[in-house]
């Protein structure tokens, strides 16, 4: 009897240990960072009906390319970076397509219909949810639906993006009627904004899938109304269009495995810049560290035409040829050259208006996600009766392709992670500041220890041209470095969101938590779900 007892209490303790270390693996809550609040609860009433990382992602891209159109939508490029809850870290590649019958331009357009590729957006987010989403696509889709057809309260900056472009916005019949309000004039912040005819098109794609945006009555309007106005688009062309698995790339930081993805993004120079800074002895000083991410990104930026070549790419994703790059730049035997964003086709793109989404839920899923139509409402048409804006793609806006090619842009989706744990997903909007943006919030949070919210409120930098821009609006002017202009080639820009946008969900292991953070200089939210 008394063996037995002790067998009993043996057994119990064992089972006990067990379920408190489990307990202590068990994430407590969701999370969803992302560019508009009707997007960041969209994603949380996924997880409210037990969808997961992936339904939220989804939901949120839906909704953001209903209530943010001057920056992203389902005629716009996608890419996205994952981790589920088995450990498989993979991406979708979703970027726009040059169409099969295209030939090089002698002119060279900014917008327009001769800038129309094939979208990618709607592909990419049905290959994120087919893949891993555990809702059903119409509940996924249902509030970008409900925010369509019953409409939502445009947001002040938003407003304002749309004003900025109706000039342009007017030289398009579908554009004028689906973005400018009755009397012919942009929303204003406040106005109730409804589009049923986008609504329409959400609803055809949540019943009918992938065939009811590439195939069909929507894949039909699309073409005649391109092809009706200079456009090479053709049905084919939509019906043959298929999101990828993107190539994932990876390197260290910090005690931390960096994932990323190949391009069409650039993750391997947000890589490459964070690599060479890790074997750099960064002081606390905030001149110091200006200076270094200064030398360090003019740098890695001038290795952005090489990506695509298997060699350069090694180099660039080298771990110790970062030592060799670091050890020049504490030597001064390198010379830098700054980016002039004049000579690389496609990073001459200063300002790029894109979206960004981060999430991640109570089982480990964790989706970083960038979405875009490329400047302030893409192309600026839109064809009417569909509601939506398409992407610049051709012309020379992103450099010059061949037919099949996919269009390379600076997004970069990026996870760290320790000991198989996401510690920090991010991505940015900012076109050729989103790697800036990254690379910088990632260091004041993982070496400089900064929090989270701290991390996407201090000032970032950007070299540009013979001068280092530094942010220097109001809310970061105290903050940031003070070098003496005389001396280094400084230019202060007091102007918010200029340097990017930053979206970004953290691992607390302490409490064994998500926790998000939303750019300060943007309208975005973060929401949280925890079970009952």
């Amino acid at each position: 009897m008394k063996n037995f007892i002790l067998r009993s209490l043996l057994l119990l303790f064992i089972v006990s240990s067990s379920c408190s270390k489990e307990n202590k693996n068990v994430i407590t809550n969701s999370s969803i960072s992302a560019a508009h609040p009707l997007a960041s609860q969209a994603g949380k009433k996924m997880y409210e009906q037990n969808g997961n990382a992936f339904d939220a992602a989804v939901a949120a891209s839906f909704t953001l390319a209903v209530v943010e159109p001057s920056m992203s939508g389902i005629g716009g490029r996608l890419q996205a970076i994952y981790r589920n809850s088995s450990g498989k870290i993979g991406g979708v590649d979703a970027s726009t397509q040059v169409p099969m019958n295209y030939k090089k331009m002698n002119k060279k357009y900014s917008y327009g219909y001769k800038t129309i590729g094939i979208p990618g957006v709607v592909a990419g987010l049905l290959k994120l949810h087919e893949s891993y989403g555990s809702l059903s696509l119409k509940k996924v889709m249902a509030p970008a639906i409900e925010f369509a057809e019953k409409g939502f309260r445009i947001l002040p900056l938003e407003s304002e993006r749309q004003k900025s472009v109706k000039k342009y916005l007017l030289e398009f019949e579908g554009s004028k009627f689906h973005f400018l309000n009755s009397n012919g004039n942009s929303f204003k912040s406040g106005d109730l904004v409804i589009q049923m005819d986008l609504a329409k098109t959400l609803k055809k794609i949540a019943n009918e899938g992938k065939k009811g945006f590439y195939e069909g009555e929507v894949a039909r309007k699309i073409v005649s109304d391109i092809q009706s106005n200079g456009g090479i688009l053709t049905i084919e062309d939509l019906k043959n269009y298929n999101a990828l698995d993107s190539k994932v790339v990876n390197g260290f930081f910090n005690g931390n495995d960096i994932f990323s993805l190949n391009l069409p993004s650039f993750g391997a120079i947000t890589i490459q810049i964070l690599q060479i800074i890790d074997n750099l002895n960064l002081s606390n000083s905030e001149n110091e560290w200006a200076l270094q991410f200064d030398k360090v990104t003019s740098l890695a930026y001038k290795y952005r035409d090489f990506q695509d070549n298997l060699d350069s790419l090694s180099k660039i994703l080298s771990y110790d040829e970062a030592k060799i790059w670091a050890k020049k730049i504490e030597n001064n035997q390198i010379n830098i050259v700054k980016n002039t964003d004049v000579k690389t086709p496609y990073s001459w793109i200063a300002d790029g208006h894109t979206t960004h989404l981060t999430t991640a839920d109570k089982m480990g899923n964790v989706v970083s996600l960038t979405q875009t139509i490329g400047p302030t409402m893409g192309s600026k048409v839109a064809t009417k009766g569909l509601g939506f804006l398409y992407a610049v793609s051709l012309g020379g806006y992103l450099g010059e392709y061949k037919p099949g090619d996919r269009s390379n842009s600076h997004i970069s989706p990026t996870l760290f992670m320790k000991n198989g744990k996401v510690q920090l997903a991010l991505g940015a909007a900012g076109g050729s500041r989103i790697p800036t943006a990254i690379t910088q919030v990632a260091h004041r949070y993982l070496s400089q220890k900064k929090d989270l919210n701290t991390s996407l409120m201090l000032p970032r930098i950007y070299p540009y041209e013979d001068s280092l821009w530094i942010e220097d609006h109001d809310e970061v002017k105290s903050l940031n470095a003070d070098l003496d202009q005389n001396e280094y080639p400084v230019k202060l820009v007091d102007e918010k969101a200029r340097f990017g946008r930053v979206h970004a969900i953290s691992y607390d292991s302490i409490s064994n938590s998500w926790f998000g953070s939303a750019d300060p200089d943007w309208e975005g939210t973060v929401e949280y779900h925890t079970d009952k």
